[in-house]
């Protein structure tokens, strides 16, 4: 099931920044596209007024997804660490998380939905691991705890 493609003619208008200034921080992050018409997230974190974080996220009409059981991500990083997260309900507060690497290539990620772990506001929730049959919101995240600019390409988001 195809999540997001992105190309050049994608319109972003539901991919929302979310920085660390709403509590106060200095990070700035963007989402564009590039001219091969990927995703691009990047910017810069900063840890200045407890800051550190920048994400996007993009919100849906919730999907029934039973039957799926992974995530599949084609991403190309800059050697940091990102997080993807998800929601069943835009509503509900708490996210479910992935942490990954990215090398500087392009990668297909393949992530079971078993593996995302509940989170919120950055510390790990004693919930079961996401195990819903719907999925309403995807998010990226960086949040290494360090200064740093950064940058992923993102070609699509998809599940099986």
């Amino acid at each position: 099931m195809l999540i997001f493609d992105f190309n050049k003619n994608s319109n972003l208008s539901h991919w929302l920044i979310t920085n660390d200034v709403v509590m106060g921080g200095q990070s700035n992050g963007q989402f564009t596209l590039d001219n091969q018409g990927n995703g691009v997230f990047k910017g810069e974190v900063s840890l200045e007024n407890n800051g550190g974080f920048s994400s996007v996220k993009y919100t849906f009409k919730q999907k029934c997804i039973e039957g799926y059981t992974a995530v599949v991500l084609k991403v190309k990083g800059d050697g940091k660490e990102y997080q993807v997260r998800v929601k069943s309900n835009s509503n509900q507060r708490h996210s479910y998380t992935y942490k990954f690497e990215t090398t500087g290539s392009w990668q297909t990620l393949k992530i079971p939905l078993l593996e995302f772990y509940p989170v919120f506001r950055g510390k790990k929730l004693s919930l079961p691991n996401f195990y819903d049959t719907k999925l309403a919101e995807i998010t990226f995240l960086i949040a290494n705890k360090k200064k740093e600019s950064f940058g992923l390409k993102i070609s699509s988001f998809s599940l099986e």
